[in-house]
């Protein structure tokens, strides 16, 4: 038997090989005869029927049937074995029956049951339970089958699962019967008609089994196999509520493989609020939150929580130091620490001095550490008793060496030029706060994606040194990406956060720049969460691929409203609605109108004090 004639019960209408009629056929059908057909390609190379199974190849399925309910079916029950990580496939046929004819019967079986009632009352026994509650049930279910309340239906639920082996296949079904077995439904192998249940567990909608169970409307509906995850946990933060079931998002990003998040969304979806939302009740939980902010969003509530605000611009007052060192920790060592931060550099000189060939990235390289072994500093060095150099020691080793004028000269205007107040200073910022803000609103464009790798690498320097349980937000990552070298430093701060007790949360509104880079798609898959908010017809088709979304979440991204979209969790995900306390909206909120009415409070309230 052909593979065609198993799914479908009907033979090849082809000629016999032996018959001498060659010469009577048309060219066209002797190709058609010798051509491969669909069931050719996706038969397995053998198929041997058994009692209880079927060989399909080196593949073996068994067709179960539920034979049983209970009198009460709960919400979801189905859902564990939806969610059973095995391979299995399912078919469910529903049957309507007519609400006519069932009633005819109903009148008959009432009539049976009570009759039966009746009796037991005259001859004295006690009264039996069973009979009446088949009697309330069948009462209950004719007046809301004749008040169309409820429909009847024939049932036949049917699952089929695979295995290379049969020792795998009987775990398989002892599980499967196990999850159900507990909550009263009771399945059984379709003995001796295996090929009617494999048949009818295909995407055929062929039912060759015929084994019916009749439900009404309401245990029928808990059935629905498309259930959606919960993620909701005993630990964690609230991200928000779940749009289809109305539970609470709950998790803890420290519970993952690793601690990095992703926000995508359009200008004015609420991502900033959905950040900001997370690092409020973050805090809460003993953990130390940085954020380099680009646009000053962040500095009310820096001031709300009693953390640290700082604005790095070419005229502020706080600075930092690129050739800063950090303290090697027990399992590094000094050399380790040094060859890396001098890597490091040579990646913000490449970004300052608008590219370097070959040749002038081993002039850079060689000058940076003829610049820290003017202070002593090798790789045998106690780097806690050291005084770092600044750029202008940099400039001068630069100067010195035989080929490196051009670069000294483009170097100039950051050690003595407009700039130096930007990058020649020693570093003044105290990061002793649970809350850090990194401010480059006022920096330059030109100049905002060097600031932003100075700021990350500084950050890298203090998460490194000290262990804690530390969140780093970047908003506005686009920055970030438009260079290789900023975009490939931040993915190796992502990769190489988690050995440190470092989460990092990456957010941006330019999806396309963010997934042109190189790094951007290394970048996603390193982050175990990912929200998806609004999303920008332009840019829907990119996070589609980019995300394996359905067309059904893409419209949903399309049309959410402000704060509403996808939430993913390792391999769950949710919709979701970002949901404040009043209190906490005022301390999160960028909306201008709302900043404008609490700046306008506060200053009344300090006129009166």
């Amino acid at each position: 038997m052909s593979f065609l004639e198993l799914l479908t019960g009907k033979k090849k209408d082809l000629k016999k090989k032996d018959e001498p009629q060659i010469a009577s056929v048309f060219p066209g059908e002797i190709f058609e005869t010798g051509a491969m057909e669909l069931e050719d390609v996706i038969a397995p190379s053998a198929v041997k029927f058994s009692p209880r199974e079927i060989n399909l190849g080196e593949k073996i399925a068994r067709t179960l049937f539920v034979m049983s309910y209970p009198r009460f079916l709960p919400d979801n029950w189905f859902s564990p074995v939806v969610n059973l990580d095995k391979v299995f496939d399912v078919s469910i046929f529903i049957h309507p029956i007519d609400t006519q004819a069932i009633l005819r019967k109903f009148q008959k079986k009432v009539a049976e049951v009570q009759s039966q009632i009746h009796m037991r009352e005259e001859k004295g026994f006690v009264r039996d339970p069973v009979l009446d509650t088949a009697y309330q049930d069948l009462e209950d279910l004719r007046d809301k089958l004749q008040q169309a309340q409820e429909r009847l239906f024939d049932i036949g639920l049917y699952v089929t699962i695979y295995a290379d082996t049969r020792e795998e296949l009987d775990k398989t079904e002892s599980e499967v019967k196990s999850l159900l077995e507990s909550k009263l439904i009771y399945l059984r192998p379709a003995v001796f008609q295996q090929g009617e249940g494999f048949k009818s567990s295909l995407p055929t909608a062929t039912d060759l089994l015929g084994v019916y169970s009749k439900l009404n409307s309401s245990p029928l509906s808990s059935l629905f196999p498309f259930i959606s995850f919960d993620l909701t946990s005993d630990r964690g933060i609230l991200y928000g509520v779940n749009r289809h079931n109305s539970s609470l998002v709950l998790f803890d990003r420290y519970s993952l493989e690793n601690y990095n998040s992703i926000i995508f969304a359009k200008s004015g979806s609420g991502k900033s609020y959905a950040t900001k939302l997370e690092i409020l009740r973050t805090l809460m939980f003993d953990t130390e939150v940085i954020v380099i902010d680009p646009e000053r969003e962040y500095e009310y509530m820096a001031e709300a929580v009693g953390g640290r605000y700082f604005n790095i611009s070419l005229t502020s007052e706080h600075h930092i130091n690129p050739f800063d060192l950090p303290v090697p920790r027990e399992d590094e060592s000094s050399a380790d620490v040094l060859r890396g931060n001098i890597v490091n550099l040579v990646g913000l000189f490449r970004i300052m001095l608008g590219g370097l060939t070959a040749e002038e990235d081993a002039i850079i390289d060689r000058a940076i550490t003829e610049t820290y072994a003017l202070k002593d500093i090798t790789p045998e060095a106690d780097f806690s008793k050291v005084t770092v150099p600044l750029l202008s020691d940099f400039e001068l080793v630069l100067g010195g060496m035989e080929g490196a004028e051009s670069l000294a000269q483009r170097l100039s205007k950051y050690a003595r030029g407009t700039w130096a107040g930007f990058i020649n200073q020693p570093t003044n910022v105290q990061t002793d706060k649970k809350f850090t803000v990194f401010s480059v609103r006022d920096m330059e464009d030109e100049l905002k994606p060097a600031a932003m790798y100075i700021i990350t690498h500084h950050i890298w320097n203090l998460v490194r040194k000290d262990l804690r349980k530390r969140l780093l937000v970047i908003d506005e990552a686009w920055w970030m990406m438009k260079s290789e070298d900023t975009a490939s430093f931040l993915f190796s701060v992502a990769k190489r956060g988690r050995k440190y007790y470092l989460g990092v949360a990456t957010i941006t509104q330019d999806v396309g720049d963010f997934l042109r880079s190189p790094y951007g798609i290394p970048i996603i898959t390193n982050s175990s969460i990912q929200l998806l908010l609004k999303q920008s017809p332009t840019a829907i088709d990119g996070v589609q691929k980019t995300f394996n979304l359905t067309d059904e979440e893409k419209y949903l991204l399309l049309e959410s409203d402000i704060g509403e979209g996808i939430f993913f969790a390792g391999m769950k995900h949710v919709a979701i609605k970002i949901i404040a306390s009043y209190a906490e909206d005022q301390i999160i909120t960028s909306d201008p109108s709302q900043l404008i009415s609490i700046k306008k409070a506060k200053k009344e309230k300090d006129e009166i004090v």
